[in-house]
């Protein structure tokens, strides 16, 4: 496939799915909304090939997991020296990398997320949460900070990008907790399941609902305040790609908000942000671009990625 039908096949992806990012990844200029699309449609495929998944959708069994992560990182490794795959994800991979400089390393702690699900596993403790969260989301914050133009060596300013994907997954989890047990796996600590009493695989049962979305609550409020770190970071991007990120930090931050907000009824179905909403973030967020004086947020007490 050309660039040009790599760039194709990713924006469809993307539209399929996550209609949220897809919202906020219009707002780049051209070249730079290409290659998050190219990265993007890697990231999709190797999460939907780790979960069963087609482009995010129910999560099945998977009867092979260590064939498919053993698939995924060779071809990942090979679109990285510049080999065609001849798998459109992959190979998209191959071109966002070329013109962007991502290195195997960055690549390598998104599979290691992947590689966790493969073998099942659920954090213990709090610490384990942030680091499955930076494996899963803030290493493809980082991956995607490069695309932005970010310099591979500008720690101070990926470590906030890094915490922008650790806050949109606070979130996801926390949204979707229904989904995640239907599936056998739980991603709240067992830390805070002993704390409360509640028995691994029983998180969601009727009686432990309010417990559950205590500790739902418990998340967002941990993601807000990564949520606010990466508000910082995004004042070093470019005027188009910072307007991106604040949209998209609103979007994912609410749906977070929601979960909270809704308490024991959380999940009576799933929740998602409107048009109307997305739209009023999106216009909050170019005012927030233009204006470019985020609140000061420190990243003293934060996890951080070098703690990996």
């Amino acid at each position: 496939m050309t660039r040009d039908e790599l760039v194709a096949f990713a924006q469809t992806s993307i539209a399929k799915g996550s209609k949220s990012f897809a919202a906020a990844s219009r707002l780049f200029d051209r070249q730079t909304r290409e290659r998050v699309w190219l990265l993007y449609a890697w990231c999709r495929a190797c999460d939907d090939l780790a979960d069963g998944q087609d482009h995010g959708g129910v999560m099945s069994a998977v009867a092979d997991p260590a064939a498919r992560m053993d698939y995924m990182r060779l071809t990942t490794r090979q679109a990285l020296a510049g080999k065609v795959v001849d798998d459109p994800p992959f190979d998209a991979l191959r071109i966002v990398a070329a013109e962007t400089g991502l290195t195997r390393a960055m690549a390598d702690a998104v599979l290691d997320g992947f590689a966790l699900d493969a073998q099942e596993w659920g954090p213990r403790s709090e610490d384990d949460l942030y680091k499955y969260c930076y494996h899963v989301a803030g290493a493809v914050g980082v991956m995607m900070a490069v695309v932005m133009g970010v310099a591979a060596d500008d720690d101070a300013t990926l470590d906030r990008a890094c915490d922008l994907g650790v806050a949109f997954q606070l979130s996801n989890i926390a949204r979707d907790l229904m989904e995640d047990d239907g599936a056998g796996r739980c991603y709240i600590p067992e830390a805070w399941l002993t704390e409360a009493d509640i028995c691994p695989g029983e998180i969601m049962k009727p009686h432990n609902r309010a417990a559950a979305a205590a500790m739902a609550a418990r998340m967002v409020d941990m993601g807000e305040r990564f949520e606010a770190s990466a508000r910082v970071g995004a004042a070093a991007l470019p005027f188009r790609a910072r307007w991106a990120v604040l949209s998209a930090a609103g979007i994912y931050g609410d749906i977070g908000r929601k979960v909270r907000d809704g308490g024991d009824h959380a999940w009576d179905h799933r929740l998602f942000t409107t048009k109307a909403e997305k739209a009023r973030h999106v216009a909050a967020a170019f005012w927030a671009a233009v204006v470019n004086r985020p609140k000061s947020a420190s990243r003293d007490g934060l996890w951080t990625r070098a703690r990996d």
